[in-house]
Formats: structure tokens, sequence, C-alpha cells
């Protein structure tokens, strides 16, 4: 195993032995304490490396610089660059608590994650494992996620310093991080990084699958609630008074094509989902869920949303219904310009000279990069090696992560060589 791979594994299994869940519906950012401890463990480390200007927010979000190591007498611009990883690991009802066991060279077939509780990933449920025989590869013990996603990403991005600055002789230009919390709850540490302490002129995520796997578009992401009030009664004199706002809520979900939903849909296509309806005697509230990566095709479903409920309100005057649409991010790809076109450019230039395939996915969710890409920070976003995130079979191989790391270290080196370094 080579120094870098130690490292990488090192800080990988450190960091997921931390728990940092994030949790739906707190109200407040971070929305658990536990992200506290893994963002000061980062704020520590980094203090360690020199980085400049660290700062930890009142909201968990820990930024800072690697200053620029360049020639002596060089006087060319090189680009600021970011790198945006999240601290939260997602919450699906599993445990917290990561107890991750490595298997070595990996000899295919099963894998036995837990023998105490009879835990066993099938090979045949898991042909992806096939192509990582022989490697090393971090399984959980089937009670968890693993959490590579996003910490394989904060490992990278960590290794990645640490490389820089003991090695000046690796020229390179500003680096600017941002550890932020919240992005499995609806990206609410990327919104809320202080721009100005994230200064740069692009910035990439690591937050993705396979090897390879490259990201510059997203959904466009928004949510709705709609609020019905009824007019509840008695069933002895209900007749010409009640109005039933679970029955209304029903109508109003008949209203959209079924085809147009999560289930029915795939690569670009959009859907509304509804999430979920709560309902009593006199109210009824529903969630919905819009995304589409057509900007257009994402305004005209907020528009047939508006319009259905105007037609439940026809339908029945008595009831009083709102509708609250709220967006909460964009598509990368529309926040590409000429001008910060080179960041995707560096990418693709990478995986080539490092022989490794791109696969180029329009994904059908969101990253940090989608929110921070619609506040003038063109943010693409590539793979961390991690197979089968949210789920208990969730698992790394160790060269995938090394693949990764090296694609962040060529990207710095290619950043520098551009400028005339």
């Amino acid at each position: 195993m080579s120094e870098i791979t130690d490292e990488l594994l090192t800080r990988f299994l450190r960091y997921i032995n931390m728990p940092s869940q994030s949790k739906a519906g707190t109200g407040t950012v971070p929305s658990t304490s536990s992200q506290w401890n893994m963002a000061r463990l980062l704020e520590a480390e980094l203090e360690l490396l020199d980085l400049e200007d660290l700062h930890l927010s009142d909201h968990c979000v820990l930024t800072g610089y690697l200053p620029a190591s360049l020639p002596a007498g060089f006087s060319g611009k090189v680009p600021k660059l970011g790198f945006c990883c999240h601290l939260d690991t997602v919450d699906v009802n599993l445990n917290p608590a990561v107890h991750p066991h490595l298997v070595k060279a990996y000899p295919g077939g099963d894998v036995v994650l837990n023998a105490e509780k009879h835990l066993i990933m099938q090979a045949a449920d898991h042909p992806e494992l096939a192509a990582h025989m022989g490697e090393d590869i971090v399984f959980t013990d089937g009670t968890s996620v693993l959490g590579a996603d996003n910490k394989a990403a904060l490992a990278n991005v960590m290794t990645l310093l640490h490389t820089l600055a003991t090695h000046p002789e690796i020229h390179h230009g500003d680096i600017y991080i941002a550890f932020v919390p919240d992005e499995e709850v609806g990206l609410q540490g990327s919104k809320s990084l202080e721009l100005d302490r994230f200064p740069v002129d692009f910035a990439y995520t690591i937050d993705s699958c396979e090897v390879g796997e490259v990201v510059y578009e997203t959904f466009n992401a928004g949510s709705a609630t709609i609020t019905i009030q009824g007019v509840s009664a008695h069933p002895m004199n209900a007749k010409g008074r009640l109005v039933n706002p679970t029955l209304l809520a029903v109508d109003f979900a008949s209203f959209f094509d079924r085809k147009e939903t999560p289930e029915c849909t795939e690569g670009k296509e959009g859907y509304i989902w509804i999430k979920t309806i709560h309902s009593n005697a006199s109210q009824a509230v529903i969630q919905l869920a819009i995304r589409d990566h057509s900007k257009t095709g994402y305004e005209a479903k907020k528009d047939a949303i508006r319009q259905n409920v105007q037609r439940l309100q026809q339908q029945e005057p008595r009831a009083t219904i709102s509708c609250s649409l709220e967006d909460i991010y964009g598509n990368i790809a529309d926040a590409m310009t000429p001008g910060n076109r080179k960041a995707v450019d560096f990418l693709y230039e990478a995986l080539d000279e490092l022989g490794i395939a791109p696969r180029t996915i329009a994904m059908r969710g969101g990253t940090d990069g989608s929110f921070l890409s619609t506040r003038g920070i063109f943010t693409p976003n590539y793979f961390t090696g991690g197979l089968n995130f949210h789920s208990p079979y969730e698992c790394l191989p160790v060269p995938s992560l090394e693949k990764s790391y090296n694609v962040s270290l060529k990207i710095v080196e290619k950043v520098a060589k551009e400028a005339g370094v």
C-alpha cells in the first residue's frame, strides 16, 4: 500500500468513525450537534496544515484557504480554486454509528457483513462488486450506511491539502475549502455559506459514485405546499355543510399525470412527486417535490401546480386553498458560461491524462454545487469511488478513492499550468 493510499484510508476510517448524521425537519443549521464534532476535528487538522483565514461559522460552515505556492518571479494570475464537501451523512433510519470492516484483496462472491446478525451482501444482487475483485474494499457491518457520501470526499481533499502543504515543489494557486453541514436535508449548509469567505473563480464538489462519473447537469428543484382549509361538521347534519379537505386533497392528486412521477421517469425526464398528504377533519396539507433538468420544463410544472390549485378552488369554492412554492436549487449546467466552462474542461483533461474513462451523468438529484452555481460559483462534480450510497450495502473500493484523489491533484496542477506556471 502506497503512502498516499495509506493516508487516504486512514483519514477515511477516522472520519466515518465520527457520527455526523443530519436530520430533516429540525429547523436549525446544523440540524444535529454531531456535525459540530466533525467540523471541529477537521478544523484542528487544517490548523496543522497552516491554512489561512480558517473560520467555523455559527452554522457549522468551515472555510479557509491554502495560499498559493508559485515560482519566484511569477507574475501571472492563477484562478482561485475551491472544493466543497459536506460534513453530514444521510439518516435512513439505520444505526448512526458506523462499524466498518476492510476486506483485503476481495476474492469475489458474497460478503459477510455481520455474522452475528446474519447480514450478507449477495454478489448476485450486487454485480458492481465484480469489477473490484482483488481490491481492498471498505464495507459496513450491515447496520448503517458507510458514510463515503461524503467522507470519502473529505479524506480526498484533506489528503490533497496535506500533499500540497508538504510538497512546495507542486505549484498551485490559492485553494479554498468549504466544508458544509446538512447537504442531505436540502443543501442547507451551502445555503448558509458566506460567499465572501469562498471567493473562488470556480469550484468542485466530490459527491458522486463510481469511478469516472462526472456531473455538471442536475435537476432544477423546488417544492410546493398546498393547504386546504375545509369546513368541519357533525355527520348528523353534514349534508350541504361539510367540506372534506381529505377528499379534496385526493381530488387534487388525481389532477396530475400518473406517468410524470419518480417511479415512472428516468434520465432527463422530470416529475412532480406528491410526497405527503396530512389531513384531519378541517385541514389537509399536501407536500410536493418538483424536478426537471430543463428550466422551461421546471417552470411549466410550477405553472401546472398553480393551475390545478385554481381548478380545485373552482370545484369547491367553499374551501380556502393556498399554494406556496419554493425554489431549492438549480441545474449546474445553466450556470455554465464561456468564461467558466474551463472548469469542466480541466476535469475531462485530468481524467484523460490519468487514463480514467469518463461517465457523464445528468444527475437525477442535486449537489451543493447545484445551489452554489445559482449563486455565481460554477461548481461541477466528480466521483468519490463509493458504491451503493444511502444503503447498508454502501462500500468503498480503496483504489477508487485513490483515483478520485488523483483527479483532484491533477486538476490543481492543470489549473496552474494553464495559467503559465
